[in-house]
């Protein structure tokens, strides 16, 4: 992109932001009328204009029923969609809201939403607008709540759910390049107030962003960062590979169990920490039944496999050197093998 964060984004530069996209059979734009989201479509509409043959675009405008505003934003989006040639949709989250938890509530069901409208036009990706800014945000929110190497990469710009790909086309461009971009177009957007309520996280965090700013940590340095650690992180990935392939090999003669997997306690101990916990958790997400554990609970299991192993080695006894459960799994240490099994399903007690 243009290092001048305040100019317009050319004809030249969109279609670079949406190259990889030109081969899809169908796209829908998830545009909430928004300043990011409506230049997301102008710019995809102005860059399929420019194909001799280009994926068919829908726009998707999801009403959350939060604000009495969302319905008359959902309209201004499908005129503003209608001008530039694109049919657009409503799709509303209906139902009881959560008390707590909203904000992350309502992104799942954002995407769940955007999701079905992709498979209803037979779209293989969905688009959002994050930008430059959002990734910086995303990186300070999960820096501040512990994530680790993964957490810390932020937000790729391909991602999969529920079986569409999620596609961020303008995650290297700063929020200021598309407001630009829409003023010399003369095209209007709406100002959605939550975006600066301080009852959420991350406005209260955007609010930092210029006091980070003036010592270095603007939203560009930012999300070089993330990029780098999503770079080490796929690096690491590549090690975890190699080491399930590494721990089958030495299990060459067992023949594995359905269901079960299990590592040879000697061969898992040598291994890298960062190593030992992405198996774990690979493991447990495959064959627990309650969500995705938690990265701290990991390293908390790894510690106390840790203990066991070498209790164990004193010992020297026949019965489980540990068992217990975590999101779901079983996992045990036992005749110098750990063991990951999907955990007995809880008993509901009655009244």
């Amino acid at each position: 992109m243009s290092d001048d964060d305040n100019s317009p984004i050319s004809a030249r530069e969109a279609r670079r932001l949406f190259a990889g996209l030109k081969a899809a059979p169908a796209l829908v734009l998830a545009v909430s009328g928004g300043p990011d989201s409506v230049a997301l479509m102008w710019l995809a509409a102005r860059w399929q204009r420019s194909l001799a043959r280009g994926p068919q675009l829908s726009v998707v405008t999801v009403d959350h029923g939060l604000r009495p505003e969302a319905a008359r934003e959902a309209r201004e989006v499908k005129r503003l969609a209608a001008e530039l040639g694109l049919p657009h949709r409503t799709a509303r989250w209906r139902g009881a809201k959560p008390k707590t938890g909203l904000p992350a509530a309502a992104r799942e069901a954002r995407y769940r939403l955007l999701a079905e409208a992709a498979r209803a036009a037979g779209a293989s990706h969905v688009l959002t607008a994050h930008t430059r800014d959002d990734q910086a945000e995303t990186l300070l929110m999960r820096l501040l709540r512990g994530s680790g190497l993964a957490g810390l990469s932020a937000m790729a710009p391909l991602s999969e759910r529920d079986g569409i790909v999620l596609a961020r086309p303008l995650l290297d461009v700063p929020k200021s390049q598309l407001i630009a971009t829409l003023r010399r177009a003369k095209v209007g957007f709406v100002d959605d107030p939550t975006n600066r309520d301080t009852a959420f996280t991350r406005p209260r965090l955007r609010a930092l962003l210029p006091l980070l700013a003036a010592e270095g940590g603007d939203s560009r340095n930012l999300a070089r960062l993330a990029a780098r650690l999503a770079r080490a992180n796929a690096a690491v990935e590549v090690l975890a590979d190699g080491a399930e392939r590494f721990l089958r090999l030495r299990d060459r003669g067992d023949a594995p169990r359905a269901g079960v997997r299990s590592f040879e306690a000697s061969a898992f101990a040598a291994l890298p920490e960062e190593v030992r916990l992405r198996l774990l958790l690979r493991a447990i997400n495959a064959l627990g039944h309650e969500g995705p554990a938690e990265l701290g609970k990991i390293e908390t299991l790894v510690s106390a496999l840790d203990e066991a192993m070498a209790a164990s080695l004193r010992a020297r006894a026949g019965r489980p050197a540990l068992k217990q459960t975590l999101a779901g799994a079983l996992i045990s240490l036992a005749g110098g093998r750990i063991h990951i099994a999907p955990a007995p399903a809880r008993r509901r007690t009655g009244r």
